[in-house]
């Protein structure tokens, strides 16, 4: 289906991006298009997006053949979503509210593919990988943060100064890379920042962990990064014990243990 440029579906609607709303646009399809197409095939596949704005990537997503529940709180942007829905008949579901807060409705499985806000991307992803119950009803997360961010995701002990919680919590249960980097100078207006795109599918749990457990020991030994773990875990009972049932010298700090050896200690302790 042949859609008007992204640049005149803006001007129509006379949209501006709102930096309270951590919004950047991106207006090359090509781009776009290869975005969509991270996840694998979505022909008559369920996808979640967060932040869809104008519809930029939702339309490459319903070209791919998905079927689109997108959660939008500007409400400027809805009149050039329903032109899509419009354009594609069936495919998308748009839901005001704001994305923390509104139930998406959808049953899994389903992907979630997003250019994310940047000042709820973080929530939003810890949110989809916290909890109990796994595996998730998503199949896979395919997000858009600033490269920072996205490093801090993907990285491993051999990086200290990235690895940190976020990545033991996007990696202990689940894969995570680096799918993409994309230059600021690709956004309308231009972020000050590099963004990238990480890639997450699930895996298995390991077994006889507590998922709130290991979320309490990443932010005890994280929150005071400088010390060594015999300080920054003294606070947590039963810590300092794991560590010596485990053989993992507490004079360590927490950007030297891998994922598996947090696990090892949640495991413990749960």
């Amino acid at each position: 289906m042949t859609l008007p440029p992204l640049r005149e579906v803006i001007a129509h609607h006379g949209l501006t991006a709102s930096k309270a709303l951590g919004q950047n646009f991106l207006f090359d399809e090509q781009l776009l298009g290869r975005i969509a197409a991270i996840p694998g095939p979505l022909e008559g596949r369920a996808v979640l997006e967060v932040g869809p704005g104008p519809g930029g990537l939702t339309r490459a997503l319903l070209r791919a053949g998905a079927r689109v529940t997108a959660i939008e709180m500007d409400r400027r942007c809805l009149p050039a979503l329903a032109e899509l829905a419009d354009a594609f008949p069936g495919q998308l579901r748009v839901i005001e509210g704001d994305a923390l807060k509104v139930p998406h409705g959808i049953e899994g499985p389903y992907h979630i593919v997003a250019n994310l806000p940047y000042n709820v991307g973080t929530a939003l992803f810890t949110g989809w990988l916290s909890g109990e119950s796994w595996p998730p009803q998503w199949s896979s997360l395919t997000l858009m943060f600033q490269q920072e961010v996205a490093q801090r995701i993907v990285a491993t002990p051999t990086d200290p100064s990235a690895y940190g919680r976020l990545a033991v919590l996007a990696q202990w249960r689940s894969t995570a890379k680096l799918a993409m980097k994309v230059h600021r100078s690709a956004f309308t207006p231009p972020p000050k920042v590099m963004s990238a795109i990480i890639h997450v599918t699930p895996t298995e749990m390991p077994p006889g962990v507590s998922a709130r457990m290991l979320e309490r020991v990443t932010e005890a030994a994280f929150g005071q990064r400088r010390k060594m773990l015999r300080q920054s875990l003294k606070g947590l009972p039963g810590a300092l014990e794991a560590l010596e049932e485990l053989g993992i010298d507490a004079q360590r700090r927490a950007e030297t243990l891998s994922v598996a050896e947090f696990v090892d200690v949640a495991r413990i302790l749960s």
